[in-house]
């Protein structure tokens, strides 16, 4: 596998000042995927602005995890959304030019 777009959980640890139990419990919560290799957890880049605002939302506002998930599975609703109300809008322009 590719690792070079793989960054270890203890560096996102040290550089956001999180404890590494923190995001253990995201990936409990199926809020981040990580992936192992030679006993070492690493985080994907793209994730990275995920576990950011997490932890923003946790330490900062003082949301506990469970209110994180909750937030998070309102706000993929909302995107789904918004991208089938998209994809309507389209469909019936289609129509209205007709």
């Amino acid at each position: 596998m590719e690792t070079t777009h793989l960054i270890p959980v203890q560096l996102v640890c040290k550089h956001y000042k999180i404890p590494v139990a923190f995001i253990n419990t995201l990936q409990e919560f199926q809020l981040i995927e990580l992936t192992v290799e030679k006993d070492t957890h690493f985080i994907h880049k793209k994730q990275l602005k995920k576990v950011e605002k997490i932890a923003r939302l946790h330490y900062d506002l003082d949301i506990n995890i469970e209110g994180i998930d909750a937030i998070y599975n309102l706000l993929e609703q909302v995107n789904t959304l918004k991208r089938e109300v998209k994809n309507l809008n389209n469909r019936l322009r289609l129509y209205e030019d007709f």
